[in-house]
């Protein structure tokens, strides 16, 4: 009897073996690293080929290397990097990063910041999506708790790989310039970026040493509203001085106007999360929604969070327009 017993879970173990599925396409994590670049003002042509083609170079040196493409746009270069199965992730994002150093004496000098790097596969859907909302504070406080206070300690989590933010806004003060009143005061462009290069300035001024004790001097350089900034003084034109605001408009804004995402007809800051490739998702949205009660905690009650997106897609996406 048990010889029958085990015939049959031999035969029906041999026939259900044969009928499983067999992708010819399985879904493989490779071993994927995106490396950004920025140089403000520079056209796409440019970034093509004074920083992507130098940092392409370098980086066809790491071993293991599978596939490489870039996209160049207006101002900025991304390149993607796709290793072998057999490729050690954090191994060769040491590679990258010493190919990065070593490409940087062929970089322009103009550049802000040197590239960067984080392992994420641009082409997987993020895993997690976060909503940030408020009916009484301005959006630019809003985003103040979601990349300062979220996005960062998100960031620090095991297998996430990258929290982009859509519809952010930074506060910044912009200065809305008249060509007219400019060209009636005799100033340029260039004149007023240098004033305001001179007149903000957040540096370390000094110590004074005495006998028995030494004082630390603080100057108040940083000049952080628009209220601060209409006053300053541009040049002098016959003997009197001619102030930012007689040039035009100063008021309180955001660093970039022309973005911004809705979420149920409402203005809102939204967090993509996205994982490291060979990181387990489930793992990786349970450690992340474990902090939400404590980032609720710490922000206003008129700031609202929300889930959008959750391992599968949901009914609503925000519409984000730029």
């Amino acid at each position: 009897m048990t010889t029958l017993v085990m015939m049959g879970i031999l035969l029906f173990g041999v026939a259900g073996y044969r009928a499983l599925p067999v992708s010819d396409l399985p879904n493989v994590d490779f071993p994927t690293i995106q490396v950004g670049a920025s140089l403000p003002g520079a056209s796409a042509e440019t970034m093509a080929a004074s920083v992507a083609t130098p940092l392409e170079r370098q980086f066809s040196t790491i071993p293991g290397l599978d596939s490489m493409t870039s996209t160049s746009a207006r101002g900025s270069t991304s390149v993607t990097l796709q290793f072998v199965l057999d490729r050690n992730l954090d191994g060769a994002a040491l590679d990258v990063q010493a190919a990065i150093v070593t490409a940087q004496g062929r970089l322009p000098a103009g550049m802000p910041t040197p590239p960067t790097f984080r392992k994420v596969n641009p082409a997987d859907m993020p895993i997690l999506n976060l909503v940030l909302s408020s009916s009484t504070l301005p959006l630019s406080e809003v985003d103040e708790f979601g990349e300062t206070m979220m996005a960062q300690r998100i960031s620090m989590i095991e297998g996430v790989a990258q929290v982009f933010v859509y519809g952010a806004q930074k506060f910044a003060v912009r200065a809305q310039l008249d060509p007219s009143l400019m060209a009636a005061h005799n100033i340029g462009i260039d004149d007023v970026e240098i004033a305001l290069g001179v007149h903000n300035v957040n540096m370390p001024t000094g110590t004074l040493w005495g006998p028995r004790q030494a004082y630390t001097v603080q100057a108040t350089g940083q000049l952080d509203t628009a209220a601060q900034y209409r006053p300053l003084i541009v040049a002098y034109r016959n003997g009197s001085p001619v102030r930012l605001e007689q040039l035009g408009q100063v008021i309180d804004s955001v660093e970039n106007n022309k973005v911004a995402a809705w979420y149920n007809d409402k203005r809102t800051i939204n967090l993509n999360v996205q994982r490291q490739p060979g990181s387990n998702t489930v793992e990786v949205v349970d450690a992340i929604k474990e902090l939400l009660p404590s980032f609720r905690e710490q922000m206003p009650p008129s700031v609202s969070l929300d889930i959008l997106y959750s391992l599968r897609p949901v009914a609503s996406h925000p519409r984000i327009r730029q």
